[in-house]
């Protein structure tokens, strides 16, 4: 059983810009990178394995071969559970809202998507739109879709480096220009826009919306959660540890290692560590800004060496 280096698609939607490629090493024929999938075994994008005797397999392939390396917290997901990208807004991403898993299953046929954001860098001034500023009735929203005057009412957040944001199915969101963040989410593509500046698409035409669906899943209040991490910076052994989020679909911390710090992958669940910044070594391989890792559950002790600042996933 070895630790994955995984191999990132990557996706050049028209808001992205290039820090993905310029900082970070991704590699794609389009002009711009708007994400990479650090983490997928979605259909609309899936990991590749880099290296060793899986060389060249996606992870999708990797893990129907070896189903014990998800581990048995996955048990209770149909499919694998979780997608993790880094994503970077050159422009504003449009206004949108993700349905919860009971009216994806219905209308989509896949799952919902809860998320979360971990602001990897931002421009000075950037913001994003996290739920409403007030509370308002569903009749309203539509209204104010339909006339244009959405912005109005929304709750725009000034953002900084380490700020967290969980997203919850049917939480109104966008994130703003000048933003690069981690995105850990439920592994789902499905997305409602309800607002896009007027923009257009490659064919020229205005993108679609999605005004019925949107209306149907939104909550239209203000966000219950604090936009910080869940729990507090504590020093470790080698580095710092900080817990980012944690809820039914995963469980997500950030180390900030200087030295070696020690980490387990027990048989209930894979990890996922997706260097952010620094360079070092996970297990002796080498690790590098911008490289993801799948250590298969039931690995058992490994380590992150080095100066290198990651975020391990998992599912508890």
């Amino acid at each position: 059983m070895d630790i994955l280096k995984l191999k990132a698609p990557c996706k050049d939607y028209l808001w992205g810009g290039n820090r993905l490629r310029e900082e970070y090493g991704k590699v794609s024929d389009s002009d711009k990178i708007a994400e990479s999938w650090e983490l997928s075994c979605h259909k609309d994008g899936e990991s590749v394995i880099d290296g060793g005797a899986y060389d060249g397999k996606t992870l999708k392939e990797y893990l129907a071969e070896n189903k014990a390396a998800l581990g048995s917290a996955c048990d209770r997901f149909e499919y694998f559970p979780i997608l993790i990208k880094l994503i970077d807004a050159k422009d504003n991403l449009s206004v949108q809202v993700h349905p919860d898993n009971e009216y994806a299953m219905r209308v989509e046929g896949e799952y919902g998507k809860t998320e979360m954001w971990y602001i990897v860098d931002c421009n000075e001034g950037a913001q994003l739109i996290y739920g409403f500023k007030d509370k308002v009735s569903r009749e309203e929203f539509e209204r104010r879709i339909k006339d244009n005057t959405l912005l109005e009412i929304t709750n725009n957040v000034p953002v900084h480096k380490g700020d967290v944001f969980y997203i919850e199915a049917g939480t109104l969101h966008a994130i703003g220009s000048g933003i690069l963040i981690a995105e850990i989410q439920q592994n789902s593509n499905t997305t409602y826009r309800v607002y896009d500046y007027g923009r257009v698409g490659a064919d020229g035409k205005p993108r679609q919306l999605h005004i019925d669906k949107a209306v149907d899943v939104t909550a239209t209040e203000p966000p219950k959660y604090d936009t910080k991490p869940k729990g507090e910076r504590t020093a470790i052994e080698g580095g710092a540890c900080t817990l980012l989020a944690s809820c039914e679909y995963f469980n997500v911390n950030k180390y900030e290692v200087s030295g070696t710090v020690k980490l387990t992958a027990s048989e209930k669940s894979f990890n996922s560590v997706l260097v952010l910044d620094g360079e070092g070594t996970i297990n002796g391989v080498k690790a590098a800004k911008g490289e993801s890792f799948f250590v298969p559950a039931g690995y058992g002790e490994y380590t992150i060496s080095g100066n290198i600042t990651a975020i391990v996933t998992d599912i508890i």
